[in-house]
């Protein structure tokens, strides 16, 4: 990347078209070795830049940092330290700490903040999410960053990149004691008392937190499973290993439920005393529930459960991403400022977008107050039974990795292309077998097809990673999953070498 330090600069466009790190919804990511401490750096900047442009950030301010606990993080998180050094800035060093602790820290003083962390995808990928002042970096700043051109001297940065110079970090400031305070003032020190806890500790950033905030809302914990090697657990898609040890652990020791995280702890995992994990969505609506909200915005990639169990007098769907989330939450707010407005996606974060009595707003993904308000439900029975009482539907989510972003475009383009009947039709021809007979079709993100018998299949590109994500949903957990896999391997074997055939006869 040395060519890019040409006099005047370079863009952000321009550097994400050179390197292959896209700036995204989710902020920055891409493989490690490709997010070399020059391009970090560069990506740093220009935020800073940015904010400096919209009066948000100036010489002299504070900028909160912190990482997960992948290997590449600590390089990455030196390299923005010292483009906000270079920009003027002074670096509060919060650690390596979940990401909605450091937002809440930031947030609650008005201060801009940086993540390192590349949440759930695998361990030699990386990434870096962006927070203004009060809330996360939205869409509508994309182009601003993406515009911003960046001039660096060639001679701070060796042959590979790395930095010469990089900025000692200062000395840790803890930031995890307000953010488990938070809920024990809401829920009460004894909210927790008599409950056994497992704890699945992996390699989350903020495994150690959860064993601290359920003890001190009265729990016992047991912790389970921590690692040293970095595991990309996505409580979107839960590997069949996770699934396996989460049986395991709850036949060989008595506890209420299982709680985890994804890797940078703002996604919560929760399993029943069986060791069953409950889907995200799941998560998301029995934590509505619990701030007795008034507006619900979630994706369309959520379960239906939502509107079918009137969890709340408002449904606002959004395409996926915490980004469309927080837009529509503040819309919703403004709208209403007394309505209590919430939002949660499909991997389980949940985000509040106003104030719910003594808890003020974070409108980000957090996960530790959907694991205590769904913990609260198995205080008094079985958090399975809790379930059981919901409208049967089930969803379910795999992925295709290392799926080629080209073959993504195809098969939308492929299934969108022409009027609703046509399109109807195509899907008659190329899934009745699978699924029956189609009556809708939603393209708020990636393709959702419903059938007459109130099934789902929805595939959708994934924004951050060359994956190919399908969702399904039905009346039952069996029917959703058997549905997702027939519906993938079609569309594998025989719908995506269709779609690039159609793509190719008609460019």
């Amino acid at each position: 990347m040395n060519d890019m330090s040409i006099e005047g600069g370079v863009t952000v466009a321009e550097l994400m078209a050179s390197s292959g790190v896209p700036f995204g919804t989710s902020g920055v990511r891409g493989l490690a070795v490709a997010m070399t401490d020059k391009l970090c750096h560069a990506y740093a900047t220009a935020f800073l830049q940015y904010l400096r442009q919209i009066g948000e950030f100036s010489s002299g301010d504070r900028v909160a940092l912190a990482g997960d606990l992948r290997v590449s993080t600590p390089r990455i998180l030196a390299a923005c330290a010292t483009a906000v050094r270079d920009c003027g800035g002074e670096v509060v060093f919060c650690g390596l700490t979940p990401t909605p602790a450091l937002a809440f820290h930031a947030m609650g003083i008005g201060m801009p903040s940086i993540m390192v962390t590349g949440s759930h995808i695998p361990a030699d990928r990386n990434g870096i999410k962006f927070y203004r002042p009060h809330g996360e970096v939205l869409k509508s700043d994309e182009g601003g960053i993406v515009s911003q051109r960046v001039a660096q001297d060639p001679a701070r940065f060796g042959n590979d990149d790395s930095l010469l110079d990089p900025v000692e970090m200062p000395a840790v400031t803890e930031v995890v004691d307000e953010y488990i305070a938070r809920y024990v003032r809401h829920f009460g020190a004894d909210a927790l008392a008599g409950m056994t806890i497992g704890v699945y500790q992996h390699t989350a950033v903020g495994r150690d937190v959860l064993v601290r905030a359920v003890e001190a809302l009265g729990a016992t914990a047991v912790p389970f499973g921590r690692e040293t090697v970095f595991v990309p657990v996505d409580t979107e898609a839960i590997r069949q290993e996770d699934i396996d040890l989460a049986a395991q652990w709850a036949a060989q020791n008595k506890v209420d439920v299982i709680i985890s995280t994804d890797g940078d702890s703002d996604r919560p995992l929760v399993a029943d005393a069986t060791g069953t994990w409950l889907r995200g969505d799941i998560v998301g609506l029995l934590c509505a529930r619990a701030v007795a909200a008034d507006v619900v915005v979630t994706p369309v990639s959520s379960n239906t459960v939502l509107e079918l169990s009137s969890t709340a007098p408002s449904v606002v769907r959004t395409r996926i991403g915490s980004p469309y989330v927080i837009r529509a939450m503040m819309d919703a707010a403004e709208a209403d400022p007394a309505a209590r407005v919430c939002g949660y996606e499909a991997n389980g974060g949940f985000l509040l977008g106003s104030k719910v009595d003594d808890l003020a707003a974070l409108p980000t993904r957090d996960a530790l107050l959907p694991i205590i308000a769904v913990v609260l439900n198995a205080k008094d029975r079985p958090l399975a039974d809790v379930v059981a009482e919901l409208p049967p539907r089930f969803t379910f989510s795999d992925r295709v990795a290392d799926f080629p972003q080209d073959n993504s475009a195809a098969l939308i383009a492929f299934l969108s292309h022409g009027p609703e009947d046509e399109q109807l039709a195509r899907i008659a021809r190329l899934f009745g077998d699978i699924a029956g007979f189609p009556t809708a079709i939603d393209t708020t993100d990636g393709y959702r097809m419903t059938f007459a018998d109130g099934a789902i299949i929805h595939f959708r590109p994934s924004g951050n990673a060359p994956e190919l994500r399908c969702y399904s949903e039905a009346e039952s957990e069996e029917k959703a999953q058997d549905l997702n896999a027939r519906a993938l391997a079609h569309v594998l074997a025989d719908v995506v070498p269709e779609a690039v055939a159609f793509r190719d006869a008609h460019r």
